[in-house]
């Protein structure tokens, strides 16, 4: 049942995580506090940071105690946590009626989660207005040490900028690629990273979706056609194909194999598990949805998992640059949303891209809750970075040219790059930022 000192609470050795911020604030804010995310990110210990007591729900009996009785889960010294609280839907419902009783007490439970009930397993109630959540993410390059952070994005948002130089070899940044911001990989050889993350994919396939009772094999294919399509808002129809096409070259159809329905319900289930993360597009205002593109680009939770899956390495990908380029774009989402769910101001969604129907498009559109907006293209290496910044100024101009517009003007335009040694502003305004240099 709950461990309660908090000397035994508390990790030894945190690194401390952007996230904890948001944790403090929602803390203040609500009864209770959600932290969801995928699987070995460091949501547990995060949560023990914060917390005075813990209540493990998958170890010993607790799960068949959590059954008989939700509350059970509950007890303990307040801040108190319940980690991996999905395993019996009911804890939700029942944390969500003692906020409900003590309406007055703020921070008192911490539940982590690795994935979201579906179906008949999703609690009776959302806990909206009672139970605050918060995202988390594998390590961002500023908390695994892979960035010196110099470059705020918050900071950006403010006008704050001021040019420095990095210094990450090229090799160094295909490791960080492969190896990802997994805690436990952090001191690891990149080899042995590798094999870590490879278990990690295992688990979620012979245990994730076979426990749900889904087919790890389907799983296993859509997982290839991701990873060959990432950053792509591809159809369910492609994805079909990608999966079952070589089976189909006879003649036969690929909807003897799997249905649209079914590949749907297998990336909602991905998206569950937290495995990926769907960016939708953006829409700013007086512009019309029916001219954008604004169906969803799939991105890994974290880069490692594109490569892992793809059997890549660093070697194999400096042969390889046009994968290096998808993977890259992959690291660069994750950070993105890992400092972008940090501002001040963060929308529900502060991550989206853009793409209209003349081929204009932006990688990420990073949007506050009152309407600042930024642009931000994503390139490897800084021989694109003209092309880049031509872009963003066509789409500055295209949707702040016309002064009767309710568009305005972007907050920043900036290239995030790969290998490039300094963050500076050029002359038409654009920035240019190495990925090893940008922070929350």
């Amino acid at each position: 049942m709950p461990e309660r000192r908090a000397s035994s609470v508390r990790p030894r050795g945190y690194r401390p995580r952007i996230v904890d911020r948001q944790i403090e604030r929602y803390m203040r804010i609500f009864g209770a506090v959600e932290i969801a995310g995928t699987k070995w990110c460091g949501k547990t210990w995060s949560a023990r940071e914060h917390a005075a007591s813990i209540t493990y729900v998958d170890r010993d009996n607790n799960r068949d105690a959590a059954r008989a009785d939700p509350s059970l889960m509950l007890l303990g010294e307040r801040p108190h946590v319940v980690d991996e609280w999905q395993l019996v839907p009911a804890i939700w419902d029942e944390v969500r009626h003692r906020v409900d009783d003590e309406p007055g007490a703020k921070g008192q439970w911490l539940l982590t989660g690795s994935s979201t009930p579906l179906g008949d397993e999703r609690p009776q109630h959302s806990g909206s207005g009672r139970i605050g959540r918060v995202r988390m993410n594998p390590m961002s390059l500023a908390e695994s040490g892979g960035s010196s952070g110099e470059v705020s994005l918050a900071g950006l948002f403010e006008g704050r900028f001021e040019p420095v130089r990095v210094d990450v070899p090229t090799m160094e940044l295909l490791e960080m690629v492969c190896r990802g911001g997994w805690p436990e990989a952090q001191s690891m050889p990149v080899s042995d990273a590798q094999v870590l993350i490879r278990e990690y994919m295992r688990l979620t396939l012979d245990e994730g979706v076979a426990g749900r009772g889904r087919n790890p094999d389907v799983a296993r294919r859509l997982l290839r056609s991701l990873a060959r399509n990432v950053g792509q808002s591809v159809t369910y129809r492609t994805l079909m194909q990608d999966m079952y096409g070589a089976e189909a070259d006879g003649g036969g159809d690929v909807e003897e194999f799997v249905s649209a329905r079914t590949v749907s319900e297998y990336v909602g289930l991905l998206t569950g598990m937290f495995v990926i993360d769907e960016v939708p597009g953006w829409v700013p205002p007086m512009r019309s949805p029916k001219r954008l593109q604004t169906k969803s680009r799939r991105y890994f939770a974290d880069p490692s998992i594109a490569a892992a899956v793809l059997g890549m390495n660093p070697r194999a990908l400096v042969e390889d640059w046009q994968t290096f380029g998808f993977v890259f774009e992959n690291l660069c989402m994750r950070d993105l949303l890992v400092y972008a769910r940090a501002l001040p101001d963060a929308g529900d969604v502060p991550v989206r891209y853009y793409r209209d129907d003349a081929g204009l498009e932006c990688d990420a559109i990073i949007e506050t809750m009152d309407g600042r907006w930024a642009g931000i293209e994503i390139k490897t290496s800084h021989d694109k970075v003209d092309e880049a910044a031509a872009n963003l100024l066509r789409l500055r101009a295209k949707l702040t040219g016309n002064p009767r517009a309710r568009a305005r003007r972007p907050e920043f335009l900036a290239v995030l790059v790969g290998i490039g040694d300094f963050a500076y502003r050029r002359p038409d305004g654009v920035l240019v930022i190495p990925v090893a240099a940008l922070g929350a």
